[in-house]
């Protein structure tokens, strides 16, 4: 069993940054795949990234492409999402998520955080 728990979120302006965070417990958070997603009111949740369990590799959706990155510690049982030149239409409630598969597809991941709120102003 893992649990998730998301910090980071908050207002911040158009072409601003903020950093979240996703700490899990549990002794074995370095064998898992870990994503971010997130859904905007009255939208489905959508992937924005994912990382494998070494940190090895990562993948992004398009439209974060360039601007976030995420990354994971594993001494700390951490991921991270550095997000950079936010724009409004980044504005969402961002899950976390943790898996045995490094994929693109929600369904695959096991265990979820309860979101944070980011809320990019024009």
């Amino acid at each position: 069993q893992v649990q998730l728990v998301e910090s980071g979120g908050g207002l911040v302006q158009a072409g601003g940054s903020l950093r979240l965070s996703c700490a899990a417990s549990g002794r074995t958070f370095s064998s898992y795949a870990m994503s971010w997603f997130r859904q905007a009111p009255g939208k489905a949740r959508v992937f924005v990234s994912a990382i494998s369990w070494s940190g090895g590799s990562t993948n992004y959706a398009g439209s974060v492409e360039g601007r976030f990155t995420i990354s994971r510690d594993n001494a700390k049982n951490t991921v991270y999402l550095q997000m950079n030149s936010l724009k409004p239409e980044d504005t969402a409630v961002y899950y976390c998520a943790a898996g045995n598969l490094y994929t693109r597809v929600a369904g695959a991941y096991d265990y979820w955080g309860q979101g944070t709120q980011v809320t990019v102003s024009s």
